[in-house]
């Protein structure tokens, strides 16, 4: 996996309006409580597959007191989740109707960490189409913060 941008983000504004807040996020992903942990979505653009999200990152949010004590970390795990549900939300909006059917974690494939997340930063989540199919999809994503990759990944999900 290419440690290039997907996006370059000096073409929007990370600041700005937000396209996709808390409500529009619940009605597709179902992630709730302490694991809703993408805070929005700043651009969406389906002909070249590309949604742009991000997650706050507080010093009061919940895993900071444990990970690691002193000196909080954002867990990769997390930084996988959160890249996870952007994907997971891009890819609902081209669905007609996923009616019962479950949206879940499949894989993940070339993932790195490229650098500490440190609280009391925005993280930019960048999520770029590979493959969709009904019941599958693949996403490249990469996280950064300051303008730089700390996190990237090819995320698997599944329809079932």
């Amino acid at each position: 996996m290419a440690s290039t941008p997907l996006f370059d983000l000096s073409t929007i504004d990370l600041d700005g309006p937000i396209i996709a807040g808390p409500d529009q996020l619940k009605s597709l992903l179902r992630q709730r409580g302490t694991f809703e942990l993408l805070d929005g979505v700043l651009h969406q653009d389906p002909e070249e597959g590309v949604i742009v999200g991000f997650k706050d990152i507080k010093a009061g949010d919940w895993w900071c007191e444990d990970h690691i004590p002193g000196r909080p970390i954002f867990p990769g795990a997390l930084m996988i989740e959160t890249g996870a549900q952007l994907c997971s939300y891009d890819y609902m909006c081209h669905q007609d109707d996923m009616g019962e059917r479950f949206l879940g974690f499949g894989g993940l494939n070339n993932t790195r960490f490229r650098g500490v997340v440190e609280p009391g930063v925005r993280m930019v989540f960048v999520g770029k189409v590979n493959r969709i199919r009904k019941t599958m999809f693949t996403y490249y994503v990469q996280g950064f913060v300051d303008g730089k990759i700390v996190f990237e990944a090819e995320v698997i999900g599944v329809a079932f």
